[in-house]
């Protein structure tokens, strides 16, 4: 008795040939000189005439040699299809990580819809902010984000101040330059906020994630380690269609 697994490793190649058989029956069928026969006879009007051997062409493609070789290239696509299916409907397993079964009894179909689900929401959670490891992070109730400590920057203002650079004389006036200084006028008392997530959070929830996702792939396996029974479903089928 074949496993399930194994029924699924044929199904792409059983897919792939039946499609090519498929695709060279329907261009022989298409093509009208194939299909088509002669044979014709000269007779001179009189023992004198020219004599001319008889010309005959053979059918080369039957229509019904086709369909019964289509109908068995497609009954097995249709009977390892079938198999596959209805094993899927009975093969089931237990979702199970640091040895908590998450979800119990679960089809394999269901298993593959998970695996392609926690592989959108690895990437998903990969590319979450994270705080910026250059400050000093600590949750603020208030405003329910993450906040740095308050800072206290001096704000200062450009005031201009006069350099006499010469004195004044009888003959020249002073020479003055002007320069500006900065003089603190005030302080700034600077908080930041950040509603992204510390390092370490999203860390843990990357480990939770992958380790569901190989819990989701060691189910499918032991799923897809099911015995099946093969199903004859094509000669049905092509019994009806063709026959």
């Amino acid at each position: 008795m074949a496993k399930l697994n194994q029924i699924i490793a044929v199904e792409k190649g059983v897919k792939s040939k039946s499609h090519q058989d498929l695709t060279a029956a329907h261009h022989k069928l298409q093509k009208p000189a194939l299909l088509s026969g002669i044979s014709r006879t000269y007779q001179p009007k009189d023992e004198e005439g020219e004599q001319l051997p008889p010309e005959s062409t053979r059918v080369q493609v039957r229509t019904d040699e086709v369909l019964r070789e289509t109908a068995k290239v497609l009954t097995r696509l249709f009977d390892v299809t079938a198999t596959k299916d209805w094993a899927n409907c009975e093969a089931r397993a237990d979702v199970t990580v640091d040895g908590q079964t998450l979800v119990a009894d679960v089809p394999v179909s269901y298993l593959l819809f998970l695996e392609k689900q926690l592989t959108d929401l690895n990437t998903f959670v990969r590319k979450l902010p994270v705080l910026d490891a250059a400050e000093t992070w600590h949750e603020d109730v208030s405003t329910d984000s993450w906040a740095t400590d308050p800072v206290r920057t001096v704000r200062t203002k450009k005031v201009p101040r006069n350099h006499v650079k010469a004195e004044a004389t009888e003959k020249h006036p002073a020479q003055v330059e002007v320069y500006y200084e900065d003089i603190p006028v005030g302080y700034w008392t600077t908080v930041k906020f950040s509603g992204a997530f510390p390092a370490r959070r999203v860390h843990e929830l990357l480990d939770r994630v992958e380790k569901l996702q190989q819990a989701v792939k060691f189910a499918r396996e032991e799923a897809n380690g099911a015995e099946v029974t093969d199903q004859r479903v094509g000669d049905a089928v092509f019994g009806y269609l063709f026959g």
